[in-house]
């Protein structure tokens, strides 16, 4: 009978957490079509913004070339690693974290030395138990996430690197393709890499110059961090949209575990149940028997 209770007691313990799980997905699903549509819409902008930097950075001479531009020797990099704050997501924050530890080691190889800017109280966590070099922490951004924070994360970046304080930037996200598929992106954030002199042509044609007023300089001024500001915003909603495929992915997954584990558990309460009765009926039946003797 103690067999018996217990295997009830795990069963309601399976059942009330295939409830959770189930609610989970639910609401991860309905986040995730929010999330999907603010990617899409600005998506379109960022490979605009692109465009129209890439015309005017071909069009500016060697004397007009942006801090932003401009390529440095790699001494120092600064990788921002960009999880969530949450768990439940299945390796949607492993992910991130194994690639950025892959390449501050790859880089401290090389000789270079390597700080991290995190988003995500789980990149945090994770690079801090391994001693790595935190120079800037971003928590709490996806409770209410704007452009004006993704602003706020830029300001910061860009003025650690015009200052000298890293020769370049990566960013360490997860890229939305599908509910079920994310892909991990390590890209240069800084220097700023211009779409090519041919694609810039294809796309709003260099063969005519414009009249830049006040300069093509103060426009760079204006554009290139607006651009930042814009990846890192347009990372933040990939990032979103991933972590809610991730977690209605893991989610349902663990729902029909809790189903596949509330079945073995119902049979292996029947089979206990069934021996249970029938040692009692053998037990009555010698008894009658020993009673007739």
């Amino acid at each position: 009978m103690a067999n018996l209770k217990a295997i009830r007691k795990r069963i309601g313990s399976v059942k009330n957490t295939q409830k959770i799980t189930r609610a989970m997905k639910m609401v991860a699903a309905a986040r995730l079509r929010r999330a999907q549509q603010a990617i899409t819409e600005l998506r379109p902008y960022a490979i605009k913004t692109m465009e129209v930097l890439s015309s005017v950075a071909t069009r500016a001479g060697e004397e007009d070339v942006h801090p932003l531009l401009a390529r440095r020797d790699r001494k120092k990099v600064l990788i921002v690693a960009l999880t969530s704050d949450r768990g439940l997501a299945g390796a949607f924050n492993a992910n991130i974290n194994k690639a950025a530890f892959r390449k501050w080691k790859e880089l401290e190889g090389q000789g270079v030395d390597v700080g991290f800017a995190v988003i995500g109280r789980k990149a945090r966590d994770f690079l801090r138990r391994r001693g790595a070099k935190i120079e800037f922490e971003f928590t709490g951004v996806f409770e209410n996430l704007s452009v004006l924070k993704a602003g706020e994360i830029g300001r910061a970046i860009v003025a650690e690197y015009k200052s000298d304080g890293y020769d370049e930037v990566l960013l360490a996200y997860n890229e939305f393709k599908s509910a079920i598929s994310q892909k991990v992106v390590l890209e240069p954030l800084l220097p700023i890499v211009p779409q090519s002199a041919g694609d810039a042509e294809g796309a709003g044609g260099a063969s005519v110059d414009f009249i830049y007023e006040p300069s093509k300089v103060a426009l760079l001024d204006r554009l290139l961090p607006m651009y930042v500001e814009i990846e890192i915003f347009r990372a933040l909603l990939e990032s979103v949209a991933s972590e809610h495929g991730a977690r209605m992915t893991a989610m349902d997954n663990a729902t029909k575990n809790a189903s596949e584990l509330v079945g073995k558990l119902t049979l292996a309460y029947n089979r206990a149940r069934q021996a249970a009765i029938t040692t009692e009926l053998m037990e009555i039946i010698g008894g009658a028997e020993a009673l007739k003797g």
